[in-house]
């Protein structure tokens, strides 16, 4: 799940006037989505290794509250809940939990899909795109370590409505994970209960938990 996100720009004036100034740009946009309660988001995913004649379309869905989220995607639900992370595979009824560790979380996660850009890229302004009706500015980021994994990134942002649209990771070996969003909610009526995993359940359930250390 290295490759999801999404938020944005300002008013379509304002997103404008800072066109020449990207990491402005994103300081709005990271703002914008911190100030919501929460966030779930309905997307598209594509994966594309041309070499390997791989061209792969899903969809799925998130829900974000401060750190914790809940994905839904290839038959699969995700959650985190500030300190564990619960894999829910129902086709093998299974549910893996391991422990989450900051300092080797280097993916892009959907904790960190809207917030990712704030650390470690450099950032420059690319094409300016009209998408159904909707002005898309791209902003380019480049890992400032030469040995990412991640050559680069295009954030396509929504100047209407602050939120992004569009992401596009090119890995070093050329393959190329796109995300479009569907759509943005925001502040949506979730029980808190959402992002609390109950083991007694799944074990009624028949599920075997697989705790990793």
């Amino acid at each position: 799940m290295k490759n999801l996100v999404l938020i944005l720009v300002a008013t379509l004036t304002f997103g404008i006037a800072q066109a020449q100034d990207p990491k402005k740009l994103l300081s709005e946009v990271s703002a914008k989505a911190k100030s919501y309660d929460n966030i779930k988001i309905d997307f598209k995913y594509n994966l594309n290794n041309a070499k390997e004649g791989i061209n792969q379309d899903t969809r799925g869905d998130v829900t974000i509250n401060g750190d914790k989220y809940v994905l839904h995607m290839l038959g699969t639900t995700t959650m985190f809940d500030g300190g564990k992370i619960y894999t829910v595979v129902p086709e093998d009824e299974e549910v893996t939990i391991s422990k989450y560790n900051p300092a080797e979380d280097k993916q892009i996660t959907p904790s960190k899909m809207l917030t990712f850009y704030e650390k470690g890229y450099k950032y420059k302004m690319d094409i300016t795109q009209n998408i159904k009706g909707r002005k898309i500015q791209f902003v380019r980021l480049i890992p400032i370590d030469s040995n990412a994994e991640i050559k680069d990134i295009l954030l396509g942002i929504d100047a209407q409505t602050k939120h992004i649209y569009k992401l596009i990771q090119t890995d070093a070996n050329g393959t190329k994970y796109t995300l479009t969003v569907n759509s943005f909610k925001t502040n949506q009526p979730i029980s808190t209960a959402m992002f609390t995993f109950d083991e007694a359940k799944y074990k009624k359930d028949g599920y075997y938990i697989n705790k990793l250390d």
